[in-house]
């Protein structure tokens, strides 16, 4: 190990579901890479819903959705202690058995997935991810796989780089799976959001036009993102007036982070044939729907969560490319990592919290 390298480092460790106070600010010993791996030096790490309902436990099971469980249901992965954090960014200081040396001294961002498989499409069903079966990066130094680790060139700060990886690979996966096209309309829900304000910069990536349901609070800030139009939810008739912005009343695909009481509305203006697509149910996630509208207008219904390896190929070229830019609202240091999980709880924000070692912190 490089001597320059301490022995113990400074983490945020998740000691078992429940609130705020499962959540330590320690000590914990600095790991070292396995075969196959590359040690992290941290500098930056976003924040994700994930990590909060994992914490909460608030996934629920098939047979009871008020039941606490993890985010994988069937196959728990979850241990305690465990250290979050799944959008890292960082700088290669030691590499383990396997992996070339001259890699040492990279600045990297990681793809958060674990894949169980050697598929570069499909097969997501056994996936799991770093920050929850294995640590991340809510510390000062974490280990990943060193494949998962890859070199940035892209001019932006740490912070900013760190605001990309979970949320932007969740929306291109969904867009993948709905098999959004050019000149496609899609409703996006949550937009204020990580997820949701990937998935507006996404859709131009690919020559889509976005539509975004957000508050009013937030319009302006989404559009700006590139929104063709924001419906405020906090209308009195908000399908009204996003079918008055359309040519027939009506979207192509919905890509939906909220479910809750807006599921209904949101499968009743998809077109004939039209997708519908959740990766989130921050809103609610027991739902109300007839099955008639499904079978009649022909309609799809897809469940996402993640990404494949080619589309985070993707996502980092648009990322190095500058084709999608960051959206970076506040950073906090490690140590008061308690502060930054209540702010993001609020939803008072447009775009990304993240969290820094105290010695890289730096105000947003």
């Amino acid at each position: 190990m490089n001597p320059n390298i301490p022995n113990t480092m400074k983490v945020v460790v998740l000691t078992g579901h429940g609130g705020l106070d499962r959540l330590e600010y320690r000590d914990a010993p600095v790991p070292d890479p396995a075969l196959g791996e590359v040690l992290l030096e941290v500098h930056a790490c976003g924040m994700n819903n994930t990590d909060v309902w994992v914490r909460e436990g608030a996934y629920g099971t098939d047979e009871d959705p008020g039941a606490v469980a993890s985010w994988r249901r069937g196959k728990p992965t979850l241990e305690f202690p465990r250290i979050q954090g799944a959008d890292i960014v960082g700088v290669i200081v030691a590499a383990g058995e396997g992996v070339d040396p001259a890699r040492i001294g990279e600045r990297v961002m990681v793809d958060f997935s674990i894949y169980n498989n050697e598929s570069d499409a499909e097969g997501l069903a056994d996936i799991d991810y770093i920050g929850h079966g294995r640590d991340g990066g809510y510390a000062e130094y974490c280990t990943v796989p060193a494949e998962n680790a890859h070199l940035t060139t892209a001019d932006i700060t740490d912070a900013e780089l760190a605001t990309f990886c979970c949320a932007y690979l969740t929306g291109e996966h969904m867009l993948d799976r709905t098999r959004v096209a050019t000149g496609e309309r899609v409703l996006v829900t949550g937009a204020a959001g990580g997820v949701g304000g990937g998935l507006i910069q996404l859709c131009r990536a690919r020559g889509a036009v976005p539509y975004a349901l957000s508050s009013m609070a937030k319009a302006d800030a989404v559009r700006a993102l590139g929104a063709e139009a924001v419906v405020c939810r906090d209308d009195g008739d908000w399908t009204r007036d996003l079918q008055a912005l359309l040519p027939d009343g009506t979207v192509d695909v919905v890509a939906d982070v909220v479910g809750g009481p807006l599921f209904r509305s949101l499968i009743n203006l998809l077109r004939p044939e039209g997708r519908y697509i959740t990766a989130g149910a921050f809103g609610g996630a027991v739902v109300e729907m007839d099955l008639r509208t499904i079978y009649l207008k022909h309609l799809e219904i897809h469940g996402s969560s993640q990404g494949t390896r080619a589309a985070f190929r993707r996502l980092h070229g648009h990322i190095e490319s500058g084709r999608i830019r960051p959206s970076l609202f506040a950073t906090y240091p490690l140590s008061d990592f308690h502060r930054a999980q209540s702010d993001f709880m609020s939803k008072d924000h447009v775009g990304k919290l993240v969290v820094m070692p105290d010695r890289f912190h730096v105000s947003a």
